[in-house]
């Protein structure tokens, strides 16, 4: 009896063992796989102008595969378009006033050269800006509704000055020439007076406001620091601007025009990134940039109290607009996880209609990743920002490769923002960590400084160390992480290859300045005013700086680069110029080491076109399985790709 009981009971317990135990299914047992075409199938919108009668919206879409402009009745529907081009992106700016013609620009497939055009009522269109050579830049319409002011460099192609269009005749007058490198911040609604700002450095500026009428120009800030203006009041009375002065952050003061007296009117721990009355001068709306993140206020000017804006699950509010009778407002809500969809929203009765679904309908939106903001000690104990994309499917069973990612700039921010690159990349199986290495902005003055006359040496340590804080990470493959970034973010990609070269495993160059010698010598010339501020940053060329700007340019070392390396650029960028990439190239293909080069003749600084997008990323991916998962795919032999793309026409 007694072994037939202990015969069940070890029956039991073996079966105990070896029931198979069912659980639930995570996201990695769920997760799809998406191709570059679905994920870039993803919708970009911008823009919202309201249509006089508030019927409809202008945006701007790349729903065709290009940026074009679409209408859209503030009821839901279809969007209808209001343009139709199939080479140079189309972007509008903004309904008239009193009717339906559409102002928008345009450039050059990407040299940032952009003219202003009218679209009539009848359909047809009207050059504005036709000046060849010279770009135009859109400032604001009128109180009156009868002009718009916007900036040209056309009668001195370092300088751009005011000028004013009347609407109906379409002629132009000069309001302000500028003769010694202003920049235009803004003007008040009765027309008298105009903001300007003088850069000093990167991060100072001084603001002025200047009297058309007595000529007069007067300083606004006290103290060296950084300024700019936000808006006039609505009665022209006082100036609204941002400073630092005192602080590390940026705050709101107002600047009474009268007396000169100034108050603070709001501060936060973050950089108030700027601040508008609407046109009625109801609401004053405030950016705040918190921690890589738009946070919006709007304030109601008679109560001084916010409204509530609209909640929505799972999503943030990134940017508003308003109805010029102030009693509709459009606005963007997404998140790192999701692109930006289109809503209205009725102030009056509180209730909002989404307008977009720009999220590709094959792709589920659980299979895309939320970033998480996290913090890592750099090597003199400075505390680093990033932001983490990690793989569903990563895991400490499951461990992924990795990429450090570097932002444009000198001085930009990886933010909290959609990104359809990265989520393609994290979708199959590369975990990516977007840092904000010193010098960035939005972590206060003295971080956003740190870099100046120092760009490959700490900034460069802080990516180094972006990636030992990834090989720690229990999901990560510490052997496999790679180094990407585009413009100075593709100079840092070089800099780690070329002064670090055993730290990161491959490296991708996205228009990256490898020479700065030449770069800071070919800027391109409207960028005039604040070329001195460029130079105290980085170095002046002309000068003994040159030596040391030398020993910091890749292009010079590329001996020293010895991991595979893929380069991106567009032919039309007049910023990074395309015999950077060019030459970069054929250096380190002297190494025998495994270089591709990918250029498209109609891109400019950064890639716009559907079609290009779909080119370059895929190719990234395809150079990162080989070379840095090291799983599937054709190698590069003798530092050239056997399906290498040269040009894209």
């Amino acid at each position: 009896m007694k072994k037939c009981m202990l015969f069940l009971a070890l029956l039991l317990i073996w079966g105990c063992k070896n029931e198979k135990v069912e659980k639930e299914p995570t996201i990695a047992d769920t997760l799809e796989t998406y191709t570059i075409e679905q994920m870039m199938d993803n919708e970009a919108i911008g823009g919202g102008s309201f249509s006089p009668d508030k019927s409809k919206l202008l945006i701007s879409s790349n729903r065709s595969g290009i940026y074009n402009m679409y209408t859209v009745a503030t009821e839901g529907g279809e969007y209808i378009p209001e343009s139709a081009s199939d080479s140079a992106s189309v972007f509008s700016v903004s309904y008239f006033p009193k009717d339906e013609r559409i102002l928008f620009r345009m450039d050059n497939n990407g040299d940032e050269i952009f003219h202003l055009f009218v679209k009539n009522t009848d359909g047809s269109i009207q050059e504005l800006t036709p000046d060849k050579g010279a770009r135009a830049s859109f400032y604001g319409w009128s109180q009156d509704d009868q002009s718009f002011f916007y900036g040209s460099n056309k009668r001195d192609n370092r300088y751009v000055d005011l000028y004013e269009m009347n609407i109906e005749t379409m002629k132009s007058r000069l309001l302000y020439q500028n003769n010694e490198g202003y920049d235009f911040n803004g003007i008040s609604r009765d027309k008298n007076t105009i903001a300007l700002l003088k850069s000093i450095n990167t991060n100072d500026t001084d603001l002025f406001l200047y009297d058309l009428k007595t000529k007069k120009r007067t300083q606004v800030n006290e103290k060296q620091s950084s300024n700019s203006a936000e808006d006039f009041s609505p009665d022209s009375k006082s100036l609204y601007y941002t400073t630092d002065d005192g602080s590390e952050f940026s705050y709101l003061m107002k600047y009474n025009i009268a007396d000169g007296s100034r108050e603070k009117v709001m501060e936060k721990y973050w950089d108030i990134m700027g601040s508008y009355f609407t046109d009625q001068g109801s609401y004053m709306v405030t950016f705040i940039n918190e921690d890589a993140k738009n946070v919006i206020e709007v304030m109601d000017t008679k109560t001084g109290k916010n409204i509530d804006l609209p909640i929505l699950e799972n999503a943030s509010i990134t940017n508003v607009g308003f109805s010029k009778d102030e009693k509709m407002m459009r606005f963007y809500a997404g998140g790192s996880h999701t692109p930006s969809n289109l809503y209205v929203y009725d102030l009056e009765s509180k209730t909002q209609r989404q307008l977009s679904n720009v999220l590709n309908d094959e792709i589920k939106a659980e299979d895309l990743v939320t970033a998480e903001v996290v913090r890592y000690k750099s090597f003199d104990g400075i505390e680093i920002p990033a932001i983490y994309y990690k793989p569903h499917q990563a895991s400490a069973e499951n461990k992924v490769p990795a990429l450090v990612w570097v932002h444009g700039g000198p001085g930009g921010q990886s933010r909290q923002n959609f990104s359809s690159f990265i989520q393609y990349m994290v979708n199959h199986g590369y975990a990516v960590l977007a840092v904000n290495n010193r010098g960035s902005s939005g972590y206060g003055k003295t971080f956003y400084q740190m870099d100046d006359l120092n760009h490959g040496d700490k900034d460069l340590k802080d990516c180094v160390e972006g990636k030992n804080w990834l090989a720690s990470q229990d999901e990560i493959d510490g052997d496999k992480i790679g180094i990407i970034g585009g413009s100075y973010g593709g100079y840092m990609t070089m800099a780690a290859l070329t002064y670090a070269p055993d730290e990161f495993a491959v490296g991708v160059n996205l228009f990256g300045v490898t020479n700065w010698i030449r770069t800071l010598r070919s800027i391109p010339p409207w960028w005039e005013s604040f070329k001195d501020a460029l130079y105290l940053e980085l170095g002046d060329p002309n000068s003994a700086d040159s030596v040391r700007l030398r020993e910091i340019s890749p292009l010079f070392h590329t001996d020293k680069v010895t991991k595979p390396l893929i380069v991106l650029q567009g032919a039309k960028d007049p910023r990074v110029l395309q015999v950077e990439s060019d030459e970069i190239v054929a250096g380190v293909r002297k190494n025998g080491v495994p270089v591709e080069y990918v250029l498209f003749e109609d891109e400019g600084h950064g890639f716009v076109k559907k079609e290009n997008q779909i080119e370059a990323y895929s190719r990234v991916l395809s150079f990162l399985d080989v070379y840095l998962k090291k799983d599937k795919g054709t190698p590069i032999k003798d530092g050239v790709s056997t399906e290498e793309v040269e040009s894209k026409p």
